[in-house]
């Protein structure tokens, strides 16, 4: 399910409370061009379907960089990662052909990332995702919300090795505490809304 403008304007209130910029972008969106020629070499060695939402990711990106107040041009990748010029950043997800991004503001300090996921995931998946020790926060959360705030921690601390599982969760007033098992103090804290008949799910600061 697509995000309406309903859910859209939740999630940039939000964001802008915290210092971030939303960008929204939907691969169905007319003439998708690449910004430069690196990203026209990435996009062009993908299958059809990659290559709309690497695009359209690549829009979400900068229409938050805008957001805030920063241009950019065209941005490459190194491996799977996306490559942004100095002084810019974001954090980019997709689902069910949205892409979505967050970006910070000029003069802040947090770590950026954002996980969009617009299908449910199966109860059964709870175990690629949490550990005995997290398993009663399904009483209250559902596997596709705390899959989903792993995910943007995930992103935002980069994470080297290991899976979500070597994440550990818990409550914290209106979200939750996210940080790597083997380093407690590199905590953060992720809201998740329900938007689009899914979560979206961001880095709001560090714990």
């Amino acid at each position: 399910m697509a995000l309406v403008s309903g859910d859209v304007a939740a999630l940039r209130s939000l964001l802008d409370s915290v210092g971030l910029g939303l960008g929204v972008a939907d691969v169905r969106e007319p003439s998708p061009r690449p910004a430069g020629p690196a990203e026209a070499a990435a996009a062009a060695s993908m299958p059809a379907r990659r290559r709309l939402e690497f695009l359209a990711g690549r829009r979400a990106a900068r229409r938050a960089l805008r957001a805030v107040g920063l241009d950019c041009g065209e941005i490459p990748r190194s491996g799977r990662l996306p490559v942004f010029p100095p002084g810019r950043a974001a954090s980019i997800s997709h689902s069910a052909g949205i892409a979505v991004a967050v970006a910070c503001r000029p003069g802040r300090d947090l770590p950026l990332g954002c996980d969009l996921e617009l299908g449910p995931l199966p109860r059964e998946a709870a175990r690629l995702v949490l550990r005995a020790d997290e398993e009663a926060l399904l009483a209250a959360r559902s596997v596709t919300e705390l899959f989903s705030a792993k995910e943007a921690a995930w992103k935002a601390l980069a994470v080297a090795e290991g899976g979500l599982r070597e994440l550990r969760v818990s409550p914290v007033g209106d979200g939750l505490r996210v940080w790597p098992r083997a380093d407690p103090a590199r905590a953060v804290r992720v809201r998740v809304v329900r938007v689009g008949g899914g979560v979206f799910s961001c880095v709001v600061g560090r714990a």
